[in-house]
């Protein structure tokens, strides 16, 4: 019987991705990871190396699943808001990659897969640079603030879910706040970037 060694390598991620999740690379085991999974240890360590290794591929997989789902706006920078609301749809439905981006951020120390990184967040501030030429978008903050703003806008939401709570006093699984914070999402965007009318 031949090994699926792709579907153990994705059930393998999808555990760690949970685990790490939940409790950080410093808070959970390799031998965790392979018992969520239902996989030997040594099979989790061949295929992914150390801790460390795993960790760093689960957020680059996360973070190109965001980009892959989350692509700039159709009609351009105009539309802006809902650009941002569809980056708050993707983190009310993958809630963990917030909290491994801050797991990620208190870890300190280098940030894997920098250089691409990097490389992607600066075309989305080179393309609101644009539409801030272009009269598009307000040319009044740094195309980097915007696009920092932007996603803060929509994670942070999931970010501190207790804030949150504390803040509205309303339940996140409601279907009508969820709804309200979107709407709020979208038209605090659209404040923040579009010209003033």
């Amino acid at each position: 019987m031949a090994w699926d060694t792709e579907g153990t390598q994705r059930r393998l991620k999808e555990a760690a991705r949970v685990e790490f999740a939940e409790r950080g690379p410093d808070g959970t085991t390799m031998a965790r990871i392979a018992e969520r999974a239902g996989i030997n240890k040594e099979r989790l360590y061949k295929y992914f190396g150390d801790k460390q290794s795993l960790f760093e591929t689960v957020l680059r997989d996360e973070l190109e699943k965001l980009a892959a789902a989350v692509t700039p706006p159709p009609a351009g920078y105009e539309d802006i808001g809902e650009f941002a609301g569809r980056t708050f749809d993707y983190h009310a439905s993958h809630p963990e990659l917030a909290r491994l981006l801050q797991w990620e951020g208190l870890a300190g120390g280098p940030v894997p897969d920098e250089v691409n990184r990097t490389a992607h967040y600066q075309h989305k501030v080179q393309a609101v640079a644009a539409a801030q030429r272009d009269g598009v978008l307000d040319d009044d903050l740094d195309p980097a603030y915007v696009v920092f703003l932007i996603i803060a806008l929509a994670a942070w939401w999931f970010s501190v879910p207790q804030l949150a709570r504390m803040l509205t006093g309303a339940d996140a699984d409601d279907p009508t706040e969820h709804a309200r914070r979107r709407a709020t999402v979208v038209r605090a965007a659209e404040r923040l970037a579009l010209p003033p009318r």
